[in-house]
């Protein structure tokens, strides 16, 4: 008899929900008066995203696209976005959406204050990522992104500097504490603030101990989901029958035998109508 587990933590977070709501709220109220307008893919989930397009919803992807609307309705993703989007919101005489997630939005002012005392900042996280950006966007010049442990390593500068540690909310939670140690032998005045989401760390840990009693695990997400992705690899480590999918078209029953225990979770960006979906799909899988 397959035993299928779905985790408790799985599908949209805080953060992601609220975006999403005040995104589907303002196409209830301003639809059809003002064009709408997300600053990037309001999330990583192109399902969600295709939904809203169909809803007339358009994604702005740069500084130049932004500089050029001078009507509408902006909506700033959970992800957030640097200072310079507001200023040219509020000098293009649009009308503003904030649904950054208060928990970034939080980081934000930590690097913005700490800058300003002087101390040198350094953002523990991957730099393509737009939150990741975002921060840096109001960080003052003495900042640096480090994801990885070789960067960490070759982290120096001036041994008087006094440094300031952020995260990435979605960060592998182990992943920077080993960092941080790393940038933490080499002497430096330091102050650490672990800024990873408390929703993030008790998804990456309940994912962990799902996955050493699996036989299977099922991580579903978009592709470019920066948390899914980090689930897949910490699930991948305890349960090597792991499977990253976007949608139930990506799953292959074939791979889950009839008596398998199936564990199933989902990234912080993931609808729970694509979970209960999958769920569905491997509890009456045929045998």
């Amino acid at each position: 008899m397959r035993k299928v587990v779905v985790a408790k933590t799985a599908g949209f977070c805080f953060g992601v929900k609220r975006a999403v709501d005040k995104v589907y709220d303002s196409i209830e109220k301003n639809g059809q008066d003002k064009q709408i307008y997300t600053y990037g893919p309001i999330i990583h989930n192109e399902e969600v995203v295709k939904d809203l397009e169909s809803k007339g919803v358009k994604v702005i992807n740069s500084i130049e696209e932004l500089k050029a609307i001078h009507d509408g309705i902006i909506v700033i993703r959970s992800h957030g976005v640097k200072k310079e989007v507001y200023d040219i919101i509020q000098k293009n005489g649009l009308i503003l959406e904030d649904a950054t997630c208060p928990f970034v939005k939080k980081i934000h002012n930590i690097v913005f204050e700490e800058s300003k005392k002087g101390r040198y900042v350094v953002i523990i996280g991957n730099k393509d990522h737009p939150e990741v950006q975002a921060i840096r966007g109001w960080s003052g010049d003495n900042t640096c992104i480090i994801g990885t442990e070789e960067e960490a390593l070759k982290f120096d500068i001036n041994p008087e500097q006094s440094v300031s540690i952020v995260s990435q909310t979605t960060f592998n939670a182990n992943k920077f504490k080993y960092l941080v140690e790393i940038i933490g032998k080499k002497g430096y005045d330091i102050n650490v603030l672990d800024t990873i989401c408390n929703a993030t760390y008790v998804r990456q840990t309940e994912t962990a101990n799902l996955a050493k009693q699996a036989d299977v695990m099922i991580v579903i997400g978009g592709r470019s989901s920066s948390n899914t992705q980090k689930l897949y690899e910490i699930s991948k480590k305890e349960c090597n029958n792991t499977y990253y999918i976007q949608t139930i078209k990506d799953l292959d029953l074939d791979n889950i035998k009839s008596d398998s225990y199936v564990g199933i979770t989902a990234g912080a960006s993931t609808p729970n109508n694509i979970i209960e979906e999958v769920h569905t799909h491997v509890v009456r899988g045929k045998f």
